[in-house]
């Protein structure tokens, strides 16, 4: 075909299916098929007009699952053929500083799928092939989308710091990332806490893996984690600051709070809660794209699966809604083949 279908984010919410022109892909960059790709509440930049020239159209979406069908000049690694993802991060460059010394998360020429450059709300997506993961066989491109970047970020979370197997880690949060990260952690040998408000997301915490669960809006969770014996690595999923404030005084000494749930308001940490106990507050944004290979092995090998609602990808700015309205469990896919 010499088109190919797509939903364009121009303006503020506003999502229109529009016919693109099919090209070939530049040195560098190889053209995929898409097969599904998941639907982000990071996709509010895009949508939301929350990016620098909200007026340039832009095709949200960065949980991307296709197939290679075209590759640009300079690229060997790649074939037409070959199953691939595409994250958040469009691919490294190869020449600034953070990458020279092997940081390609935070490359300074680095596009974000979805937000600066046109992500998977389509039929065909284009990506730098240094950004690419390879699919393993026995994984299905819908559960697939999510652990690209859900799973990615909390797969990476869990593994800041050094933390011995059998130590107490804690995931606030039952969502989209913290469904996933309660499996990441179970299946990494931790003793696993599961922080949420209410009880009754306690059986499906424990059915995801956590051996104990923390009802915050029944006790003060960083209380609760100091009578465990205190958490090697805390990893707060849920978009709310004011909920991760009294977290850190359920570390253990050198303990690590790990922030992934962004959030419109300010943490407030008291100094002492972080000098005594030599405590430390990071934020983790997610990781290579050879580390999400190994994010996918793993959660092929240990049967980690997202919770999914598909929907077709016809019906993209639906999905949209249905993710932007919180009531989704977990996470929303567009299935392109549908």
């Amino acid at each position: 075909m010499s088109t190919y279908r797509a939903f364009e984010a121009t303006g503020v919410h506003n999502l229109q299916l529009v016919e693109r022109e099919l090209t070939e892909p530049a040195p560098g960059q190889v053209r995929l098929r898409v097969e599904a790709c998941g639907v982000c509440h990071t996709d509010v930049l895009a949508v939301e007009g929350l990016r620098s020239d909200p007026s340039r159209p832009v095709v949200p979406g960065h949980e991307v699952v296709g197939v290679v069908d075209a590759v640009g000049a300079g690229v060997t690694a790649w074939q037409p053929g070959d199953r691939v993802g595409v994250g958040f991060l469009n691919g490294q460059c190869g020449e600034c500083e953070p990458c020279r010394r092997g940081d390609f998360v935070n490359c300074r020429n680095q596009e974000q799928t979805g937000t600066t450059i046109d992500g998977g709300y389509a039929e065909v997506v284009y990506a730098r092939a240094s950004g690419l993961v390879r699919v393993p066989e026995g994984i299905s491109a819908i559960d697939a989308a999510p652990l690209l970047c859900a799973g990615l970020t909390s797969f990476i979370a869990l593994q800041q710091g050094s933390t011995r197997a059998g130590a107490l880690v804690a995931v606030q949060g039952i969502g989209g990332l913290g469904h996933l990260a309660l499996q990441y952690a179970r299946s990494l040998g931790y003793r696993v806490a599961a922080v949420a408000r209410g009880k009754e997301k306690e059986a499906y915490a424990r059915d995801l893996g956590a051996h104990e669960y923390i009802d915050s809006s029944s006790t003060d969770p960083g209380a609760a984690l100091t009578a465990l014996g205190g958490a090697s690595v805390i990893v707060a999923t849920a978009s709310s600051g004011a909920s991760m404030n009294p977290l850190i005084r359920g570390l253990a000494p050198n303990g690590r709070l790990v922030v992934v749930g962004a959030a419109p308001d300010p943490l407030s940490i008291a100094t002492p809660d972080l000098i005594f106990g030599t405590r430390s507050l990071v934020g983790s944004l997610t990781g290579s794209s050879i580390e999400n290979e190994d994010n996918l092995a793993f959660s092929l090998a240990h049967g980690i699966r997202p919770s999914v609602e598909v929907m077709p990808f016809t019906r993209a700015p639906e999905a949209y809604e249905r993710m932007l309205s919180g009531g989704a469990r977990f996470r929303v896919v567009l299935d392109t083949a549908a």
